[in-house]
């Protein structure tokens, strides 16, 4: 489903280029939890943005489906990004000024053009889910930060995408909440999302179908 080959990244830094991912490859099979660990500096988040469209390669490929992303135009890339993947942070990044559910709609806002029913159903069914359609008229400000998460991955899956790339999603909560937000995420891997997490967690990785273990820009280890 989704290929990296020899992938290599490096940063600016004062004197030289720092390297980041030192020639890194895998594959991930449609319908895998996949959980990339390992300390900080060691690559995972490049990795992730990488792997999720969100930074080009120094070298190596990524293929997803086949197709070259590299290859693929922004124009692509971007529809790519708003159909098959989507993405998790460890902040919620919601806009203030919406109220949940609008924030749930951000992603097919477009111009001017007007929202429709469907859109605005399936995305009340995605708070639904996430235990919030209740909640859907409430600014973000009046939320806790478990329900703004939550109403973050309701964004992420509004779009009915293949893949969701989750960047510590549990890193600015509490244990609790924590558990809850794993929970959701696997969950939905039952169902057959693809989910492809880092985390600094390892009661979270257990949680997953592959754990991916990284050290210096290496993989050291995959299970």
């Amino acid at each position: 489903m989704l290929t990296a080959d020899d992938v290599v990244k490096s940063y600016a830094a004062k004197d030289a280029a720092a390297p980041v991912l030192r020639g890194v490859s895998l594959a991930i099979e449609p319908g895998q939890f996949v959980c990339v660990v390992g300390r900080s500096g060691s690559g995972k988040s490049t990795l992730l943005n990488i792997l999720s469209s969100l930074l080009s390669p120094d070298a190596g490929s990524v293929r997803y489906q086949g197709r070259d992303l590299a290859a693929m135009s922004e124009a692509e890339r971007n529809r790519l990004r708003a159909t098959d993947f989507s993405m998790v942070f460890q902040m919620h990044h919601l806009l203030p000024y919406l109220t949940a559910r609008e924030n749930v709609l951000t992603p097919f806002l477009s111009g001017l053009r007007p929202v429709s029913a469907a859109r605005r159903k399936r995305a009340m069914e995605c708070l639904d889910r996430m235990g919030l359609a209740d909640m859907a008229q409430r600014l973000p400000g009046a939320l806790s930060g478990g329900e703004r998460q939550r109403v973050a991955i309701a964004r992420a899956l509004v779009t009915e995408p293949r893949i969701v790339f989750a960047d510590e999603p549990t890193g600015s909560l509490d244990g609790d909440t924590g558990r809850q937000i794993m929970d959701i995420l696997t969950g939905l891997n039952a169902e057959g999302l693809t989910v492809v997490m880092v985390t600094h967690e390892p009661a979270y990785a257990a949680m997953a179908s592959r754990v991916i273990t990284m050290r210096d820009g290496h993989i050291l280890a995959a299970a």
